[in-house]
């Protein structure tokens, strides 16, 4: 699963530019892990909702 995830970061963020510092690329897999990745990324585990949607909808049942 772990390797999943690196392959899907590699090719979203990694691959499509070069970065100038370390700390601009730190804060871009930040920004991707905490804003897209877990927040509105659809994921197949959970039937191809978002984490939020999930939640929401586990908090409702």
């Amino acid at each position: 699963m772990i390797e999943a995830f690196w392959s899907r970061m590699q090719v979203e963020l990694l691959n499509r530019r070069r970065w100038r510092t370390r700390i601009e690329l730190a804060n871009a897999i930040f920004d991707y892990l905490e804003i897209w990745h877990n927040r509105q990324r659809r994921h197949s585990s959970i039937g191809m909702l978002t984490p939020i949607e999930f939640e929401r909808a586990s908090a409702v049942a």
